[in-house]
């Protein structure tokens, strides 16, 4: 057996990482401009510590996070899922598809377990109605070992909590009226919100994740957001308190959070 050989195999005979030391590894920043810009390569770094081949994306419908190319060149299978089958229809050609609810009965939609390496979700898990079901059935349909991730908005940051708590007619209305590319008709829609167990602290979260079967589980919080970039003086207020939480590790006041486990 040659060097390089030798040393491959040492590699895949070493133990994986926990899921936090290879989040430390990238030395994540306190606010969301770096969860948002550094995903699909959290992504790629979990592919390559666990030897991941078989992806499926929740809800990746018109807009998967991978083109055919990338998941080419990674060496990977991505699995397009999507609770509506209008959007998957819409989804880039080159990959298959799965139409069920991840929050649903996934024996009945005859989805087979242990079938996929990693399950992963960007702005998603808001719009889940019943999140803990959805972890249950992705822990069923994870192969041993696999990983998830679900990168969501969290509550109690106040941009998730107005949207939370006011009717959908009028906070579809206030999305159009400050960001007119949202919408049905265009490549970003907006989808009822009900931010069901979207929150960035361990001690609520840990539990149930653990009770959902998964043996480490890693929380990345992240504070601030881009929805007061119009409103000046607002912004500077919010984003000073952004900081001042997220030097004290607010948990409750985060905008958003990556939730990583492994089964």
């Amino acid at each position: 057996m040659n060097a390089d050989a030798t040393g491959m195999a040492a590699a895949r005979a070493a133990p994986p990482p926990r899921l936090a030391e290879l989040l430390a590894k990238q030395r994540p920043d306190w606010h969301s401009e770096w969860a948002w810009a550094n995903y699909k390569s959290t992504l790629v770094d979990l592919v390559r510590a666990y030897h991941l081949r078989h992806l499926c994306e929740i809800g990746g419908g018109r807009d998967p996070s991978f083109t055919a190319e990338e998941a080419a060149e990674l060496g990977i299978t991505l699995t397009i899922n999507d609770i509506s089958a209008a959007e998957l229809e819409k989804a880039p050609p080159g990959f298959p598809t799965a139409c069920f609810d991840v929050s649903g009965d996934i024996a009945a939609a005859g989805i087979a377990p242990g079938q996929f390496d990693l399950m992963f979700s960007r702005m998603v898990f808001e719009h889940v109605k019943d999140v803990r079901q959805a972890w249950r059935n992705i822990h069923t349909l994870l192969a041993p070992g696999g990983v998830a991730v679900a990168f969501f908005p969290t509550l109690y940051s106040l941009p998730f909590l107005a949207n939370h708590l006011m009717p959908e007619w009028l906070s579809s209305a206030i999305v159009r009226a400050f960001y007119p590319n949202r919408g049905e008709e265009t490549d970003d829609p907006k989808f009822p919100a009900v931010y069901d167990w979207c929150f960035s602290s361990e001690a609520r979260m840990l539990p149930m994740l653990r009770d959902c079967g998964f043996s480490d589980v890693a929380i990345q919080p992240f504070w601030g957001h881009g929805y007061f970039k119009r409103l000046p003086v607002v912004r500077q207020i919010d984003d000073a308190f952004n900081a001042l939480a997220a030097r004290r590790d607010w948990r409750s006041m985060s905008a958003y959070a990556y939730v990583l486990v492994r089964k």
